[in-house]
């Protein structure tokens, strides 16, 4: 074996040797030869240079989360679109990360189409749309439809950390998405009830996430409009700190009676407070009054640890059951909750009230609910219940049955509900991070699936990417910079060598 070993390398190293003596011989005898040689290889350097351009490569992306790749999720989004679509980029370059990533839709479908253009050289858009040629933005165009985004509009701000946050693929895609669709799906969160969040301060990253959704997103005070608007699709509660008065009242049983739907979100109760109103609604979906304490486990499995590896027992992870809203998230860490509360839901009110239920999210057996805020022990004390509690579910109100000799089609209305309203917010989790809640697990996905659900959009029904923080991103130059550069170096370190061959043989 070993003289077979030696046998090989004897004969490698003589093909090397023949080879090297070749282009002594045949090149490196004088200095024209040598010119001649130099050029081929710049020649054959130019080819293959013109020959990757040709390719169209993805360009090179050194942004945290990859933010300037076309995700797989978007481009499942748009491979089976059958209309042409352009995306105008007004007042930008080619060289620009934002015109190069609306380039990598044409890969996932030829139908679409982006360039950056000269206003002054297309009277017709300027005309259209009128803009003028100072203007800086980005038109998405199909047929009749259009969506006009700004540079602004690429960009989200947290308040919280002081990051900028880039969301220039959600904000394409959600574009791309609504000016094909027949109908922008509405959504609704019901404002002047909680002391909890708002979209505008407490939600950035929400709000950043909900750019890759096809939907629109508003705040509602019923009491200025005196009730839930018809367009409304879903309409979304937080954590109630105060009762609902009766004009709220009404005119959310009228929006479930309609068959509408509703996302629900409460946190653990601190305090008793009456909220007569807000039981009457609950009721409806065979839901009994939310209870004064906090879940917390016993299983290490089940819990986030803090930065020094130390288990939190009331920041948890709750078990994901298989469903429709939650299958992308299966088997994986779903949802991270803190201080979350269980939903006490009425087994024997489900028939009477005409209500299905469907479990999304549920603890271990061995956690247990504190309703004494002053126990500051992590043992689970004798009066403590403990069992697997109920932290997410789904729940199908029947309004009016079916009736097929008249071709009417069952009324129903759904109720997500999650004992949780943290895990959607900007605030950290544990104290010594920075990282905001919802980017937490799958707390996104959660989140963003269920609204996909209850506004019947299936196909939004995902695990998303990550909406990373611009760190660094490498620009169209750039990357072509790093590309002449790997290729460049190795020819030029051939040719300085080649050069100083033939000064040291001319010596000799």
């Amino acid at each position: 074996m070993k003289e077979n070993k030696k046998e090989k390398s004897l004969i490698k190293e003589k093909e090397v040797n023949k080879f090297i003596k070749m282009i002594k011989k045949r090149w490196l005898v004088n200095g024209t030869k040598t010119i001649l040689l130099v050029a081929i290889i710049i020649v054959i350097f130019i080819a293959i240079n013109g020959f990757m351009q040709k390719l169209n490569l993805t360009p090179l992306d050194f942004s945290q989360d990859k933010i300037n790749t076309l995700t797989q999720e978007s481009k499942e989004k748009v491979k089976s679109i059958d209309k042409d679509i352009n995306i105008f980029f007004i007042g930008y370059d080619d060289e620009d990360s934002n015109v190069e990533l609306a380039k990598q839709y044409n890969k996932a479908n030829e139908k679409i189409k982006a360039e950056a253009i000269d206003i002054n050289n297309r009277p017709d858009l300027a005309q259209k749309y009128q803009i003028d040629k100072d203007s800086k933005g980005i038109i998405v165009e199909c047929g009749e439809k259009s969506k006009v985004l700004n540079d602004r509009d690429l960009l989200t701000f947290d308040t919280s950390t002081y990051e900028t946050i880039n969301i220039a693929e959600e904000k394409l895609t959600s574009s791309i998405m609504s000016v094909i669709s027949d109908k922008i799906p509405n959504i609704y969160f019901l404002d002047g009830y909680s002391d909890f969040f708002a979209l505008q301060t407490n939600m950035n990253y929400l709000n950043a996430f909900f750019a890759n959704e096809v939907s629109e997103v508003k705040n509602l005070n019923v009491l200025t409009t005196g009730s839930i608007p018809e367009d409304c699709d879903t309409l979304v509660i937080t954590t109630p700190t105060k009762d609902f008065d009766n004009i709220a009242t009404d005119a959310i049983i009228k929006y479930i009676n309609s068959g509408k739907n509703i996302l629900w979100l409460n946190a653990a109760q601190a305090q008793n407070i009456d909220l007569t109103n807000v039981n009457k609604i609950l009721s409806l979906y065979a839901i009994n009054p939310f209870e004064m304490g906090v879940i917390r486990e016993t299983n290490s499995d089940n819990m986030l640890s803090d930065t020094l590896g130390n288990s939190i027992p009331d920041i948890i992870i709750p078990k994901t059951q298989y469903s429709d809203i939650l299958k992308d998230v299966y088997n994986s860490t779903g949802a991270v909750f803190v201080n979350a509360t269980k939903i006490n839901i009425n087994e024997d009110k489900l028939e009477e009230q005409k209500v299905e239920k469907k479990e999304l999210l549920n603890t271990t057996e061995g956690a247990y609910f504190r309703t004494n805020f002053n126990n500051i022990q992590d043992k689970k004390s004798e009066e403590e219940e403990s069992k697997a509690f109920v932290v997410g579910a789904e729940l199908k109100k029947t309004i009016k049955e079916a009736d097929e000799e008249n071709n009417q089609k069952a009324v129903v209305s759904k109720l997500i509900i999650f004992g949780e309203n943290y895990f959607i917010s900007d605030y950290p989790m544990i104290q010594e991070t920075t990282t905001p809640s919802i980017q937490y697990g799958k707390n996104k996905d959660v989140i963003l699936n269920s609204l996909a659900y209850l506004v019947d959009r299936p196909e939004d029904i995902t695990a998303r990417k990550s909406t990373g923080t611009v760190i660094y991103t490498a620009t169209a130059k750039q990357d072509r910079n790093v590309r002449i550069i790997i290729f460049a170096v190795p020819l030029l370190i051939i040719f300085i060598g080649i050069i100083v061959w033939q000064i040291r043989r001319r010596k000799k």
